[in-house]
């Protein structure tokens, strides 16, 4: 469990206190060649990682690092995807088979830009191709030589939420050979013109990426279109509902933090289940 914070600083920290919950690791400043700010990388390793130490493990990547597991980086200060806790509890209840996460913090200012595949005609953007290569060529051979994992596109998966989201989209349709399984949530489908919908259409894959996709409902009412037609473009595209995607509504989802929380348990078992949990008719979508 996260150390108990009772007075959080105007920046969300308190010096020399850690607020990270057990077996997560902060890897500061980690330096690319391909994009100038420095990053914090903080990874999550499962209860397993200890007890079986000739084991290795899937891992999953996720955006906004600083909001996954510490209350003191978060944007919303003591409030976190608590993907630590929830791994955990759904590791241990069998539902889900033992990873690694991996959470990449986004770098403030920069965050629109390295999110964002294409730049848009008043806000900008458009490095997310040199983002990519980040994680690909720099971070997960760091990860890879740091920690005992498990390799090839069927461990491998990315997540995000809101321009997050779409991040994960593209680079994971970008590089299907590389990342198996991909949690878009609450994607920000609207980025210049609706642009990863032509994306979608034009990509052409020898592998499809296993989808967990999602929105809630208090989003608003474009943000609600945009991920129905978003849904419904890639099902035209050759996914198959709850073989290799899963589209789900949340009833009063928000988007922030404690919603985005809400999802992880979900996403975790419908991307990493368990082999328990893999019906014998769809085994062949991992």
């Amino acid at each position: 469990m996260a150390t108990e914070i009772p007075n959080i600083s105007a920046n969300g920290q308190l010096p020399g206190i850690s607020t990270l919950p057990a077996r997560v690791t902060l890897h500061p400043r980690f330096h690319s060649h391909f994009l100038s700010a420095d990053r914090d990388i903080t990874v999550y390793v499962p209860p397993q990682y200890d007890q079986q130490p000739d084991r290795h493990f899937p891992v999953l990547y996720l955006h906004d690092g600083q909001n996954l597991f510490d209350p003191g980086t978060s944007f919303v200060p003591g409030r976190t995807w608590r993907v630590a806790e929830t791994a955990d509890e759904t590791i241990e209840a069998g539902a889900v088979q033992p990873l690694i996460i991996v959470g990449i913090a986004n770098t403030g200012d920069r965050r629109i830009a390295e999110y964002t595949p294409v730049p848009d005609w008043k806000m900008g953007g458009g490095d997310a191709d040199k983002y990519g290569r980040l994680i690909i060529e720099e971070l997960m051979p760091f990860i890879h030589a740091n920690y005992r994992t498990l390799r090839g596109r069927e461990h491998t998966g990315m997540g995000g939420s809101s321009l997050g989201g779409l991040a994960t989209l593209y680079l994971g349709l970008q590089y299907p050979e590389i990342f198996g399984r991909l949690a878009v949530l609450s994607p920000s489908v609207w980025w210049n013109h609706k642009s990863i919908i032509g994306y979608i259409n034009e990509v052409r894959l020898d592998h499809r990426p296993r989808i967990w996709l999602d929105v809630g409902d208090a989003e608003g009412r474009r943000t609600l279109a945009d991920a129905d037609l978003l849904e419904r473009r890639l099902k035209a595209n050759g996914w198959r509902s709850e073989v290799d995607l899963h589209y789900e509504r949340i009833s009063g989802g928000t988007h922030d933090e404690g919603a985005w929380a809400e999802r992880v348990g979900p996403l975790l078992r419908f991307l990493f289940p368990s082999d328990s949990m893999i019906p014998a008719d769809r085994e062949h979508s991992f």
